[in-house]
């Protein structure tokens, strides 16, 4: 049976911020899991990095794992830290900016 999770231990606890480091003036991400209707995936943006303004067809859901940052969401901004979460809504614009670096796990339901 193929499993439609990918690029992480199975059958073991793990640290998700142990799952994918800073690289120094890059975004980086790992797909832990997307089929058509979700995709979750983790991000480490170095600071001063960041993901523009954008929408998407889903609903989308931050968690912060270390760090701290700065999302917009149509015209409200809010500095998100570690261990809170945040929901974009779909079809709202929504970006983010790393005013120190940090990691998150981006989950993505879509409609």
């Amino acid at each position: 049976m193929n499993s439609l999770i990918k690029n992480i231990e199975f059958s073991k606890a793990l640290n998700l911020k142990d799952l994918i480091s800073y690289q120094e003036g890059q975004v980086t991400s790992r797909t832990i899991a997307q089929v058509p209707s979700a995709n979750i995936t983790l991000f480490s943006l170095d600071k001063g990095e960041g993901i523009s303004t954008h929408t998407t067809s889903g609903d989308a859901m931050v968690q912060i794992l270390d760090g701290s940052a700065e999302i917009t969401i149509g015209d409200n901004v809010f500095t998100v830290k570690s261990g809170e979460t945040i929901i974009m809504p779909s079809d709202i614009p929504h970006g983010l900016e790393a005013r120190e670096r940090f990691q998150m796990l981006l989950t993505v339901i879509k409609h």
